[in-house]
């Protein structure tokens, strides 16, 4: 078990670098940030000061390892717009956006299970049909469009809730359905499938010979087997939802790392956006490991191996 938490570290480790570089290099190649930061009638001379204030005027490999250098210690400078540390300025935004995304998350499960097991179970006729419907429109439909329909019609329309912002769990409602139905989508679609192939093997036909409620049959020995794929669609669709968190945040001006990074990335503020990615990609590797840590628990062949 150490050594594949080891291994898995350092894979993190490595993820984690490539990420930022790819991040790094791609921010650089957009633009000078120093001339967004002057008006349009500033001279040659000040926009050289400004780019040698802020570190721009080195080599790009220098830039880098100097980088690299100051993020090992949670260094990553300041904002060149909010003027205060960037990994702060995110730090301060990540509760809002891990709020948003584990909102998503436990209403997708809370509502794609149910709809892929009762799938499953009634293969083929009314409620099959309409939950794949269902799956099919959710993951058809974009997160942009979905949360601006939501706003005209539920808030605009109707006035049952908040267009947008962050306070009680009234305004959490309109961006975690609008994040939450795709990935339902998906995990419904998973579930009923992993649901049949387990439904048709021998366990669970003694499970039944034996006179157990079909209940428990579905619930402590069928969907305990279908779950180690269901459970990795969830870790790996948790990136996903991170990643559509940037849009779903701009949409309802949720003040999480998403609609920060968005912001920074229109004035090319290159801390911020480098410490948003990080924090996010830690989170999303870190996610990953808990799955794969809880896969022995589901299966103890997978733990053996």
């Amino acid at each position: 078990m150490l050594e594949f938490v080891a291994r898995r570290l350092l894979h993190t480790a490595l993820v984690t670098l490539g990420v930022v570089t790819l991040v790094f290099v791609a921010l650089r190649l957009s633009g000078d940030p120093a001339a967004t930061m002057l008006p349009g009638d500033a001279s040659v001379d000040e926009l050289r000061h400004l780019r040698r204030t802020l570190g721009l005027d080195q080599p790009l490999h220098v830039q880098y390892v100097a980088f690299l250098g100051s993020a090992v210690r949670g260094d990553f400078g300041e904002s060149f717009r909010h003027q205060q540390p960037a990994f702060g300025l995110v730090l301060e935004r990540l509760p809002a956006t891990l709020e948003l995304a584990f909102a998503a998350l436990l209403l997708a499960v809370v509502v794609a299970l149910p709809l892929g097991i009762v799938a499953a179970l009634y293969r083929g006729r009314a409620a099959d049909v309409l939950a794949m419907g269902f799956a099919v429109v959710g993951q058809a439909t974009p997160y942009f469009w979905m949360g601006i329909m939501l706003i005209l019609v539920v808030s605009v329309e109707l006035a049952w809730l908040p267009t947008s912002g962050r306070g009680s769990w009234s305004h959490l409602i309109l961006p975690a359905v609008t994040l939450g139905t795709h990935f339902a989508a998906s995990l419904a679609r998973l579930t009923r499938t992993s649901m049949l192939e387990v439904l048709g093997q021998n366990f669970v036909t003694t499970a039944r010979a034996k006179g157990l409620g079909e209940p428990r049959v579905v619930l402590a020995h069928a969907l305990k087997n279908a779950a180690v794929p269901v459970v990795t669609l969830i870790g790996l669709q948790f990136g996903t939802l991170l990643g559509g968190a940037v849009v779903t945040e701009t949409i309802f001006a949720w003040p999480g790392v998403g609609r920060l990074a968005v912001q920074s990335i229109f004035v090319r503020d290159y801390p911020v956006v480098q410490a948003g990615v990080l924090v996010l990609a830690l989170v999303f590797v870190a996610i990953n490991l808990a799955v794969d840590l809880l896969y022995g628990t589901l299966d103890p062949r997978i733990r053996d191996e």
